[in-house]
Formats: C-alpha cells, sequence, structure tokens
C-alpha cells in the first residue's frame, strides 16, 4: 500500500514500472479489438478462465474482456487507492451499475443510501431499474436501516453538492459484513483513501480529477480480489468497458493528481474565505477537514443569473478539471432529483457549486466578485 508521503512519486509511476524493461517512455497504446492466436483449444481454456473474472497476465482474447493499456489504469488506480484491484468501466454510472447489479444477483438486492449523492446516483438508486430497491437514511442511522438482504451502503464524501463530510470509520462500523461503497469523486486519494476507513469499494468518475482535462469519459471501482472478478464478469456480459485511448489520457492524467488537486485545493480555500464575506452570497459550504478543489454557496438573488454573468469561468456540469467549472445544481446535476428530496438532503434552489481549477485566485474572484453583482434583484426561493 502505498504511503501518503510517497503519493505523489507514485502517481507518477504507477501503471509504468515495467517501462524501463520494455525500452519506452511513454505508455504503450493498444487499440486492438481482437488478439489472434493459432491454438483454439488453449484460447478456449483461457476464455473459461477469463469469464469468471480472473486476469492471466497474458494478452487478451478480445477487446471486451480486458485489455493492456487500460489493465495499467486499474493498477495505477488500486495503488493509490490501497486496494489489491482496481475495474474500470465506460463511465463512473457504469461503474456504480456493475455494483448494483453484483448485489442483485447474489440476492441481496436492498441498498442502504445517504442522500444526498450525485443526482444520477439518486435517481438510478430510487427508480429500481437495475432491480434493487433503497432505503435511504442519515450517516448515523445507516445500521437500524440494514435488512438481511441489503447488498450495499452507498454513501459520497464530502456529499455533492453540498460538500457535508462523512464520519466514514463510523459509518464502516455501523455496516458491520454489508459492504461499504464510498464515491471517492471529489475527495480522490490525494485527500481521502475510504479503504483505510473500512470501504469495500471506492468508486470515482474518472472523468473529473483523476483525467482531469476534460477529454476523457471513465469510471473505475477499486476493491479486493473478490469483488473485482464479480465485477470483471459483469463487465465482460454487459459491454461498459472502458475505452483505451481513455485510459492512456486517464492514466497520463494520475501523474499530476496530487498536484493538481492541492493547488486547485489551495485556491479553493481561499475563493471560500472570499465568498463568506460577500454580501451577496448567503452561505458557504467547503469541508472543514478534508479541503478540496470544490466549493458550494447559496446565493441571495438569483443564482442562474451568476452562472450567466462569468466570463473567465467555464458555465458548465461536470467538475475536476484544470479549468474553473460553475453550475446550478437544481437545474443540472440534481434536476433529475425530486424538489421535496433535493430540499431534504439539504441542497437549495439557490446553492451554486464551484470545482476550481488551477487559474489565479485573483482572476477567479474578479469573475466571481462581477457575477455576483448582476443579481441583487431578490427572487422568491421554491423551496
Amino acid at each position: 500500500m502505498v504511503g501518503m508521503s510517497t503519493l505523489r512519486t507514485r502517481a507518477v509511476h504507477a501503471g509504468r514500472d515495467d517501462l524501463v524493461e520494455l525500452g519506452v517512455h511513454a505508455v504503450p497504446l493498444d487499440l486492438s479489438t481482437t488478439y489472434p492466436a493459432r491454438d483454439s483449444a488453449a484460447e478456449a481454456a483461457r476464455l473459461d478462465v477469463l469469464a469468471g473474472g480472473e486476469l492471466d497476465g497474458r494478452m487478451p482474447v478480445y477487446g471486451r474482456i480486458s485489455n493492456p493499456t487500460v489493465e495499467r489504469f486499474e493498477t495505477a488506480v488500486a495503488e493509490l487507492e490501497g486496494c489489491t484491484d482496481a475495474v474500470a468501466f465506460a463511465s463512473g454510472m457504469a461503474a456504480l451499475s456493475a455494483c448494483l447489479l453484483a448485489a442483485v444477483t447474489a440476492g441481496h438486492g436492498h441498498v442502504v443510501a445517504v442522500r444526498p449523492l450525485y443526482g444520477t446516483t439518486d435517481h438510478l438508486l430510487d427508480s429500481g431499474v437495475l432491480g434493487t430497491s433503497v432505503t435511504w437514511a442519515r450517516a448515523e442511522d445507516v445500521g437500524s436501516a440494514l435488512r438481511p438482504d441489503t447488498g450495499l451502503v452507498i454513501v459520497e464524501t464530502p456529499t455533492n453538492p453540498t460538500l457535508t463530510e462523512v464520519d466514514l470509520d463510523a459509518l464502516a462500523e455501523a455496516c458491520g459484513e454489508v459492504p461499504l461503497l464510498v464515491d471517492n469523486t471529489f475527495a480522490t486519494p490525494v485527500l481521502q483513501r475510504p479503504r483505510e476507513h473500512g470501504a469495500s469499494l471506492v468508486l470515482h468518475s474518472a472523468t473529473k480529477f483523476l483525467g482531469g482535462h476534460g477529454d476523457a469519459m471513465g469510471g473505475i471501482i477499486a476493491c479486493e480480489a473478490g469483488w473485482a472478478r464479480r465485477l470483471r464478469q459483469l463487465r465482460m456480459v454487459t459491454g461498459a468497458v472502458l475505452h483505451p485511448m481513455a485510459a492512456y489520457l486517464l492514466l497520463r492524467g494520475l501523474s499530476t493528481l496530487p498536484v493538481r488537486v492541492r493547488a486547485a485545493s489551495a485556491t479553493a480555500g481561499a475563493l471560500a474565505e472570499r465568498l463568506r464575506g460577500h454580501p451577496n452570497v448567503a452561505r458557504v459550504h467547503y469541508p472543514a477537514r478534508s479541503g478540496g478543489a470544490l466549493v458550494s454557496f447559496e446565493v441571495h438573488g438569483d443564482p442562474v443569473a451568476v452562472v450567466g454573468a462569468v466570463r473567465l469561468i467555464t458555465p458548465a456540469v461536470s467538475l475536476g478539471s484544470v479549468d474553473t467549472l460553475i453550475q446550478h445544481p437544481a437545474s443540472l446535476t440534481h434536476h433529475i432529483v425530486a424538489p421535496t428530496d433535493r430540499h431534504a438532503a439539504g441542497i437549495s434552489d439557490r446553492l451554486l457549486r464551484l470545482s476550481v481549477g488551477l487559474e489565479s485566485a485573483d482572476d477567479l474572484w474578479e469573475d466571481l466578485d462581477a457575477a455576483l453583482g448582476t443579481h441583487n434583484a431578490e427572487v422568491t426561493p421554491s423551496e
């Protein structure tokens, strides 16, 4: 397990340790969809192993089963999260869906979840479309919400988009033998490693901070060997594979992850302090313990006007890029969640979420300050 003191070094080298032996400097990009072999009987025997979710260290048989570039990315994330394995998917939602399907196929389709979560995660759980049922509970009430058929407990910390921090040690203790899945997209392994606090599964929308440049989509679950086998089986039959080009870009993004997260977090903390003193800001949400590159704040007037007024900051969903993004959760990322559920989870209709990038703090503040000055007229809140 990589220690936090060496995380910056391992972020550069994880998944690349054999490059000198291979005689190359850049990570090889393998775009093959199929892999030829003259011995069909031997390949048939290998397929039986691979179909069971095992990897044999050899070249794949078919790109839907595995890919060498994808495996490098998986190796790197597993190491940075302190897990033995990781399984990559086409998106964060594909990764989450595989975990839910694994619970359902094992006969444990009941899920206990803590709000708030990413809006599409909330919708997926509430809809039951994958055969799961959900009990929504406060973190301190998770233990009493567990049932014999509970297959997963799901939490995101800091929460999306209110940035509330959940005590993972206490939550893992309350879960007992029930696997705890933690969405670590916001914190990344730079600020938090849930496996060290009792989590069984660590989820990332790799599209965000792991990639870091807004040009590659993917999801990944860091876990132990048993879960990895089940997830690879599901990935093989559902086809929710990560494209090797995306894996290449995501692995490249990992090399600068600690530097990017630390720099963006310092700027985010400075902006949070300035926002607290702004007359048009009603409340600021920023993680007190872990920090991070996300800041959420509630305005006195029209939040949509603020989004429309920024000029340097990018008005867009997503997060974790080198440029700063701002969005209105009630209209976009959490629009799919029923208003009563949004409000009960603390997501105000006047809340804005800011994902801080690598620009100058002074330049970002100048843009924010000007945009906040455009919405002085009061509007009637809907909550």
